[in-house]
């Protein structure tokens, strides 16, 4: 774990979608290699700090009897109509605010990347006071994967309830974005491959088994 209690970061992870490609439900709950795909995120957050959030919207009892979620806060969407994942790192801003205030920053995780590099965090955590966003080995930003100063939860609000901004991007391109460019994990496997489908699933299921032990 990098630095001081006070440097790290409350990291949220994003299960507020829909899912529909994956026939609904929590897709963060499907297993790769018998592992509940959040539960891979959910580990590797655990490596940069001591406080983890989950954002995920409807009843959240049904993750009441899972073990490895016991003290991760689960946050409902402050901003009605699902406005998607800036909701959820607000929500995570907020929780932070309120019960964290000596913590500067938020780190937003999907909760379908079972593949993040390890050295994530503090990669990130050295790019300033803006909004320091993963970019692929492909070239491809990674909108969810950032890390937001809270201070900049007002003007979030603003953008999400006065103006209706959705794009993650949008709003980062505002606020000093830098962007970090992370290479292919061993294997050859790209570390934000995400799993939006069944096929995807698969794919995941056969990385995890080529990787081995």
């Amino acid at each position: 774990m990098t630095g001081s209690s006070g440097q790290m970061p409350v990291a949220v992870l994003l299960a507020g979608g829909w899912a529909s490609r994956m026939g609904g439900g929590d897709k963060g709950l499907r297993e790769i290699g018998g592992v509940p795909v959040l539960r891979r995120v959910l580990d590797r957050a655990r490596g940069w700090t001591d406080r983890v959030l989950l954002s995920a919207n409807d009843d959240p009892e049904r993750f009441a009897g899972l073990d490895w979620l016991a003290g991760v806060p689960v946050l409902a969407d402050g901003v009605p109509g699902r406005p998607g994942p800036l909701a959820g790192i607000l929500a995570a801003m907020d929780w932070a605010a309120d019960n964290m205030p000596e913590r500067s920053h938020i780190l937003s995780l999907p909760c379908d990347t079972p593949f993040l590099p390890a050295g994530l965090w503090p990669a990130l955590a050295v790019q300033g006071r803006g909004v320091a966003m993963a970019v692929g080995p492909d070239g491809n930003r990674q909108p969810t994967v950032a890390l937001w100063p809270i201070t900049l939860r007002h003007d979030l609000r603003r953008a999400l309830a006065e103006e209706g901004l959705r794009k993650v991007g949008a709003f980062a391109a505002r606020h000093g974005l830098v962007e970090v460019t992370f290479p292919l994990a061993p294997g050859g496997i790209d570390p934000f491959f995400n799993i939006n489908s069944p096929a995807d699933l698969a794919e995941a299921e056969t990385l995890i088994h080529n990787a081995g032990p």
